[in-house]
């Protein structure tokens, strides 16, 4: 087992020692502020990619630097550096305290930081930073000799794998100091299949806040499987028919859809400036009993996880809909404040170079209480979701449409013809009511999922049970 250092120590490398972070905190807040903090990173970024049994890609990389955030009422001034000299900080701080709107007024000065105790929802046994090169590439070349073996249709194979250790240090106007290590590693393996001159591809990713021991044998193998099948049933595979249909959500990557047509609009921000449809459903119904829908940031190794958020507040399991009613928003600090409620841990940016924003984590809709097999075989006609690739929302609207890469027809209560290529179009609120039946078999996917929002991408997670919407528009895509 790596002893790791203190998270506290790393900085210390770098000349960052309290008295600078006082006075650094002071000049930001000297003209007065509601909220000031100091986000520090140091992060390391190791990644090697396979293709036509050739290692074509590797790079490390190392990014360091310190954001400094100044708050007056909801007026953010921001501004970050890469050097971490104590002038090059003080010279941030002014420009932040400028964008921020100067009044008169001082803030006092710090004496003294106190250091936090944190839970530790993702701990690893070894750092990436030291993994060598010669693990990874003899695992992703077994990866891409195996999904040649599995299938002699198997013409092409891309592998990839990437990890990061990050860590953070968050200096808060209120006298809190808040340090996190976060490792993070991402594997994706593509295959493309070869059929009397059609080609198809199928691919499958997963992602962790683990280290190297998460690679077992039975995740190994299942990237390799899930890819090759993949490709080769799009092989079989023909658009489906154009229409208004019941649709099943198969439990697991579904969740994109809850993320995007959802998720994204129970997000603080949007809601305190009235933009979200939601802004005036608080402790309304909005969707059936059954449906209960959480994002936390507290499940063990999931890649949307947190320690604590990127402004310094605890991190927590929030439910914002329970048994169908709307009992929360994701809020960081500004939010919650204009709310009159505790920030519920939501406060996340991409990096040192971005302001907070109230984003999510791990996003899911809890089991409810019928069999999978129960649901479909209910269906008379309809649709079976299982793999998304990517979705849109309009926040104010709630109109979304979705691409489904993979699924099958629902024929007679029966799951039949592979469907590819699908568009999902419809509305947030509306799909919510259509949900009739809920399964109990929730998967929260494993899957490398990063989420954006004004410009910045934030690892996250998500998931489902096995859920039947009424309704829902249905566009085939090619044939």
């Amino acid at each position: 087992m790596t002893k790791h250092p203190s998270p506290y120590s790393w900085f210390d490398k770098f000349g960052i020692e309290e008295g600078v972070i006082r006075r650094v905190l002071a000049e930001a807040t000297s003209r007065g502020a509601d909220d000031a903090d100091l986000y520090f990173e140091h992060s390391t970024s190791t990644g090697v990619g396979l293709s036509d049994g050739t290692v074509n890609r590797a790079h490390t990389s190392i990014d360091l630097g310190v954001g400094v955030r100044v708050v007056v009422g909801t007026q953010v001034g921001y501004a970050y550096t890469e050097d971490l000299s104590e002038a090059s900080m003080m010279a941030a701080a002014r420009t932040a305290r400028s964008i921020a709107h100067d009044h008169p007024g001082h803030a006092p000065v710090l004496s003294e930081l106190a250091r936090r105790s944190l839970p530790d929802h993702y701990p690893v046994d070894r750092s990436w930073s030291d993994v060598d090169l010669s693990i990874r590439v003899p695992m992703i070349r077994a990866w891409e000799a195996k999904a040649f073996a599995t299938d002699a249709q198997i013409d092409k194979v891309q592998v990839s794998m990437g990890d990061v250790d990050k860590h953070v240090l968050v200096a808060r106007a209120d006298g809190t100091l808040t340090a996190d290590y976060r490792p993070m590693t991402y594997a994706s393996l593509a295959a493309t299949a070869l059929r009397d001159g059609q080609r198809e591809t199928g691919s499958y990713n997963v992602a962790s806040r683990g280290d190297l021991s998460y690679y077992d044998q039975d995740r190994q193998d299942r990237i390799v499987a899930r890819a090759v099948d993949r490709a080769v049933r799009a092989l079989d595979a023909k658009s489906p028919p154009a229409g208004e249909m019941p649709v099943v959500l198969a439990a697991g990557s579904s969740g994109i859809l809850l993320h995007e047509a959802i998720g994204h609009g129970l997000e603080a921000d949007f809601n305190r400036k009235n933009i979200s449809i939601y802004a005036s459903k608080m402790g309304k119904p909005i969707a059936p009993s059954e449906v209960t829908i959480v994002d936390d940031a507290t499940l063990s190794h999931a890649r949307g996880s947190l320690n604590v958020d990127d402004e310094g507040s605890d991190t927590e399991r929030t439910v914002l809909v329970e048994n169908g009613v709307l009992r929360s928003y994701l809020h960081d600090r500004i939010s919650a404040r204009h709310y009159g409620v505790d920030s519920t841990g939501s406060g996340r940016r991409e990096s040192f170079r971005h302001a907070v924003l109230p984003r999510m984590r791990s996003t899911y809709m809890e089991p409810g209480p019928h069999e999978p097999s129960d649901i479909i075989a209910g269906v008379k006609r309809g649709l079976y979701c299982e793999v998304f690739a990517n979705g849109a929302v309009q926040i104010g609207a709630g109109d979304f449409s979705f691409y489904v890469r993979h699924g099958r027809l629902i024929e007679d209560g029966k799951l039949t013809q592979p469907v590819k290529d699908v568009n999902l179009i419809g509305n947030g609120p509306d799909v919510l009511e259509a949900i009739e039946k809920v399964g109990n078999d929730l998967e929260i996917d494993e899957g490398g999922w990063t989420c954006g929002k004004d410009g910045q991408g934030v690892p996250v997670s998500q998931g489902m049970p096995t859920v039947l919407v009424g309704k829902l528009s249905v566009g085939g895509g090619r044939q």
